[in-house]
């Protein structure tokens, strides 16, 4: 036998190399890993004794040769390719343990320039990779290093079985796959063009995370992925304390992040079933907190809430009696972990901010759709004011904080806000009334009046003036809408009959 070791991840490659050298497999090696090899008193073969070739070009031309490639590729079930290897004396190669240069990780550093990112990617390990993959009946490929004890194993007990061999093969295809991605999505990422950000050709590079016990469902299996390069965002939020999170935490925890870190220092959010039930910024946290859960204590019992400033422990003591799933933050003052760490089953997450302008992807039957984000800036003082009558300054100040507030809420979203938080919303109707009707009544729950003075924000037009004479009936005030209904002069006069102050956004924010 022989084994052309090659990796830049030498995690329990020794061991493995020994394991092979005991069962009397010859060991060839390149650079880095062949000083390794020896170091740890290994007997190995150099690549260039192979070849009868020096590496040049500072090591970018090692393996790249017909007495390495034809080793890997020679099928020995076909007499005509092992006539071939004796005649120009090229010795078969049966184990290859191979992964490439650390692109990933160099991209990442702030300081990277393109010659750094070009000299990290690697030519002659995927070359390599794909050739033993390719053969895999005849060649045993590995680029996982947790997969060295079973195949040690396997070859010690006489043969690796072929679809372990197809197992790793499709591995190490993958391997490379992921690689390839990181390196055209780096390149794509200085090109502003539409091609670029949509290319005709599109791979998504993920990493698998974590396995939840199941999906949305008990009967649906499920996995967590990550990009590869990113440190931040929920997936590779720092779990503190709790339970193990499962797939639904993971989407409601991404909601409230996402939601919470949509307004300035201190915005506290409360999600259930992915919608925002509870919104509000203070500059006193504690209040932020109160505020948010006043929008719907009944719905905010056991969902996730988010922070995107420090936990104080004056805050945490506001949350007590108040069961939550999870709690999601930029960080914690260790008293506020130390009352936290008394809910035994909440989970509570340290979340770093993840990098901006990630593509949307969701499936669709057949394929994806894929999209920018919604992160349309956007400023209230430019609105066009339609009615007779203006937006007060405060109204416009809470205009400006429901339109926010309605992209984070499925379609057809209706806000009713106050005070720099939400008093009442409806979600995920398939008509706009409904949804007035509905954030009306939760904001106007138990006979308490929150809606008197409050402001209306709608993520689409109002087709009818239904909606507007409705959210009267409850006291709203002003109305933020895109507007671009054929029937805008009718809500519009609807809303000059009624006193009610209404924006023209010209911009829309449906979430489905």
């Amino acid at each position: 036998m022989r084994a052309l070791l090659s990796a830049y991840d030498r995690t329990g490659l020794a061991d493995f190399a020994r394991k092979l050298d005991d069962l009397g497999c010859e060991l060839v090696s390149t650079g880095g890993t062949l000083k390794e090899l020896e170091s740890a008193g290994l007997k190995v073969t150099q690549v260039a004794d192979v070849t009868g070739s020096p590496e040049i070009l500072d090591g970018r031309v090692k393996t790249l040769h017909p007495a390495i490639h034809g080793g890997l590729l020679a099928r020995r079930d076909v007499s005509e390719h092992v006539s071939e290897l004796e005649q120009h004396g090229i010795t078969g190669i049966d184990i290859v343990v191979n992964n490439l240069y650390p692109f990933v990780e160099t991209i990442s550093r702030p300081d990277v320039t393109l010659i750094d990112a070009l000299e990290n990617i690697d030519i002659g390990g995927p070359a390599m990779t794909r050739a033993a993959a390719k053969n895999f009946p005849h060649v045993v490929i590995v680029v996982d290093p947790a997969d060295y004890d079973e195949v040690a194993s396997l070859i010690a007990a006489g043969e690796v079985p072929l679809e372990k061999r197809r197992q790793l093969a499709a591995k190490a295809f993958q391997h490379v796959a992921l690689y390839d991605t990181a390196i055209s999505t780096y390149l794509r990422s200085s090109d502003e063009s539409q091609d670029a950000a949509f290319p005709a050709e599109l791979t998504v590079g993920w990493k698998r995370l974590a396995i939840p016990r199941y999906g949305e469902n008990p009967h649906q299996p499920a996995a967590i992925y990550g990009n590869q390069g990113e440190s931040g965002g929920i997936v590779n939020a720092k779990q503190l304390h709790g339970i193990d999170m499962s797939y639904l935490n993971y989407f409601d925890a991404d909601a409230t992040w996402r939601a919470a870190n949509s307004f300035p220092v201190n915005a506290v959010s409360i999600v259930k079933h992915a919608n925002p039930c509870g919104l509000a910024v203070d500059a006193d946290q504690p209040t932020a907190y109160r505020k948010a859960l006043e929008g719907d204590p009944v719905s905010a019992f056991g969902g996730i809430v988010g922070f995107n400033s420090v936990v104080t422990a004056e805050t945490a003591s506001a949350m007590k009696g108040v069961l939550f799933d999870v709690i999601v933050a930029p960080g914690y003052e260790p008293d506020a972990l130390e009352i936290f760490s008394k809910r035994k089953r909440t989970r509570i997450l340290e979340v770093a901010p993840s990098r901006a302008n990630e593509l949307e992807v969701r499936n669709v039957s057949g394929g994806a759709l894929v999209q920018q984000p919604d992160d349309l800036v956007e400023d209230p003082r430019t609105w066009d004011v339609v009615t007779k009558r203006a937006p007060t300054d405060q109204e416009l100040i809470d205009l400006g904080f429901a339109w926010n507030a309605c992209r984070l809420i499925h379609s057809n979203a209706i806000v009713f806000a106050k005070d720099n938080s939400l008093v009442g919303m409806g979600a995920g109707q398939p008509n706009r009334i409904t949804s007035v009707m509905l954030a009306g009544r939760v904001a106007n729950r138990d006979g308490r009046d929150a809606t008197t003075g409050a402001v209306m924000a709608s993520d689409a037009f109002f087709p009818f003036p239904d909606g507007i004479e409705a959210a009267a009936e409850y006291g709203i005030s002003a109305v933020a809408q895109p507007g671009g209904s054929i029937k805008d002069e009718d809500v519009i006069e609807a809303a000059d009959k009624l006193g009610l102050a209404m924006v023209f956004t010209g911009s829309r924010h449906f979430l489905h």
